[in-house]
């Protein structure tokens, strides 16, 4: 199949994902399942790939398995946290500054459709690559086990600390989020680099760039980062406003001594 005509059939299935994940939206007044949709979007996109590329047989499994993989416990992770709380604050804000206009909401899902597309252009690289199995296949398992397993870390520390309720209005600050705010956001943009070692030797692998990019620029200014955040110091408040001062935003590093 034609690359480019596999990408829109991607977009059409994610499309049509998103109309249903709207639906329940409206049902259940929860547009969590959007990040649920989206991660097992992407990852579901790497497998679509994987079966209709036309490159060598290797890289087309280490692609569905790895991406494969990473949509799952993403998509998992998020659908816990969906079915067992309430709506996120950040979609709370959206609902209450859209005066809850459901073309709105629709809007975003489809939107969310789009960059299931935009971020499967990785895949699609990969996919097309002739290359054997060799080290740079190596070297793409090697960052995905690191990138997935510290997510994972992150993410656990994350939720014992949440349960707690003597935590309830402070910021964790414990394991991993010592060294960073957004531990699980650094670890998620690692993953990404995974597939440019997968692509290479694929004609089109400069495409595989684009997740790393891409993602990097959407955690650190558009919807990542920033909503967490301003939710973050919304409900924290000053203790949010010291951890901001004294710990590294994305990347992992010792933190500052607090001020006096």
């Amino acid at each position: 199949m034609n690359p480019w005509i596999s990408l829109a059939c991607l977009w059409a299935l994610a499309a049509l994902m998103m109309t249903l994940g709207w639906l329940w939206q409206r049902r259940h007044s929860n547009a969590g399942i959007v990040d649920v949709l989206w991660a097992g979007g992407v990852g579901g996109g790497s497998v679509f790939f994987a079966l209709y590329g036309d490159g060598a047989v290797w890289p087309r499994i280490i692609l569905a398995v790895l991406g494969g993989a990473w949509g799952i416990r993403l998509a998992a992770h998020l659908w816990t946290r969906v079915s067992g709380e309430p709506e996120d604050g950040r979609y709370q804000n959206l609902r209450a500054h859209w005066n809850g206009n459901q073309l709105y909401f629709f809007l975003f899902f489809q939107f969310q459709a789009l960059l299931i597309a935009l971020f499967s252009l990785p895949f699609l690289a990969v996919a097309r690559n002739p290359a054997r199995f060799g080290p740079w296949m190596l070297a793409a398992i090697a960052i995905w086990l690191i990138s997935v397993i510290g997510e994972s870390i992150a993410d656990r520390q994350l939720a014992r600390f949440r349960a707690d309720p003597a935590h309830h209005g402070r910021t964790c600050r414990d394991g991993l989020w010592r060294y960073s705010r957004h531990p699980n956001y650094f670890f998620e943009w690692i993953h990404w680099f995974a597939y440019v070692c997968l692509a290479l030797g694929s004609p089109i692998a400069w495409l595989a760039w684009s997740g790393p990019l891409v993602m990097y620029v959407f955690l650190r200014w558009i919807s990542g980062i920033p909503y967490t955040e301003t939710q973050a110091l919304r409900s924290r408040g000053d203790d949010y406003r010291a951890y901001q001062r004294s710990t590294s935003m994305l990347i992992p590093w010792f933190p500052k001594r607090s001020e006096p």
